[in-house]
């Protein structure tokens, strides 16, 4: 890839719909309060509700409760229902686990209109609602006679020990760990690592996050989203006031997949950690465990900026420090450094 390829691939990202998307959060970032006063009377500490997760995180007696919710796209209803309820169930349950988490229950609201495949989204609500062992316990459903059908669902879970994605410093490894085996799903820009998997599988997976968390060995955790593993990256260093450069050259990618297309991929599995130095090779081999490929592909820096990197040139994607991403930008915070000798039960 030449110097000029590889500006011509940052600005394929930087206008994607993907990444205006995420932009768009910002319209909402300025009027979310992490600690609003109709709850001045909860347990106080230091930090009440993290914000710039896609999780919050709720402080309750040694631990968190998580709070996530995510919709679903229209046409993604009309065109693949199942897997549109099942991935409604599944991208909560990976905002869970990336906060170091375990989900509790999930809740659903549904319209749908006549001409709706009700029973296909419901049977993939359900499925994975097993699957993950999430239960549905509630919602609301609403049939109307006209317009397109819109599904949300949102989640509670629970964890011990909090990963955020805002704890990133200078000088961390940046691993990119992701469930290759898998397949997209028709023409979406979803990687589908689920099918064909065991429910045990598929927990012990995401598991192996909490025990990432509660041995201390990760400074910051995100789950690649629809802005794929760049615009992912990009929200963890806005929320953690850091830079990086992203080295294209070793993202553990499929095979016969174009590094275009995978730079704007949905995995459902994939995910950032911000790690001392000293600890990738422990957290890359407690997930290589799981059958899940991890890879260092950058180090944190104090620029606020994220380059990417491929075969000896680099480009700028993003410089925080003139232009937001999401609004969630503040300074870095976290946890004390990690010792050398930590280790995963």
């Amino acid at each position: 890839m030449t110097s000029s390829a590889l500006e011509a691939c940052a600005a394929r990202l930087r206008e994607s719909a993907a990444f205006r998307s995420k932009r768009d959060i910002g319209r909402v970032a300025a009027r979310v309060d992490g600690a609003p006063r109709a709850v001045a009377g909860w347990l106080e500490r230091e930090t009440r509700v993290a914000l710039g997760d896609d999780t919050a995180a709720i402080p309750d007696g040694n631990g968190y409760l998580l709070l996530a919710a995510e919709g679903m796209l229209p046409e993604f209803l009309d065109r693949d229902p199942y897997f549109a309820g099942w991935s409604s169930v599944m991208v909560n349950v990976s905002d869970v686990a990336a906060m170091g988490g375990y989900p509790l229950a999930v809740v659903d609201v549904y319209f749908h209109a006549a001409s709706s495949q009700v029973e296909a989204v419901l049977s993939g609500i359900r499925d994975a609602s097993a699957a993950y062992g999430a239960p549905l316990v509630g919602g609301h459903t609403t049939r109307r006679d006209v317009g397109p059908h819109a599904l949300a669902v949102a989640i509670l879970g629970r964890a011990e020990h909090l990963m955020t994605s805002g704890g990133a410093r200078p000088g961390d490894a940046i691993l990119f760990a992701v469930d290759l085996r898998g397949r997209y799903r028709g023409d979406w820009p979803f990687w589908d690592a689920t099918a064909g998997r065991s429910a045990s599988d598929l927990r012990s997976n995401l598991a192996v996050l909490g025990r990432l968390s509660d041995a201390g060995l990760v400074n910051a955790c995100k789950d690649v989203s629809n802005a794929g593993v760049a615009g992912t990256l990009l929200m963890m260093l806005e929320s953690s006031g850091v830079g990086a450069t992203l080295d294209l050259d070793r993202l553990p990618i499929p095979d016969e997949v174009d590094v275009d297309r995978w730079l704007l991929t949905f995995p459902s599995y994939g995910f950032l950690f911000a790690t001392p130095p000293a600890q990738v090779a422990t957290v890359q081999a407690v997930l290589r465990a799981e059958g899940v490929a991890c890879e260092e592909v950058g180090r944190a820096d104090a620029s606020s900026a994220l380059r990417l990197a491929r075969r000896g040139h680099e480009a700028l994607l993003w410089d925080l420090r003139t232009e937001p991403f999401t609004g969630f930008q503040r300074a870095p915070r976290g946890r004390p450094v990690i010792p050398a000798a930590a280790t995963v039960r």
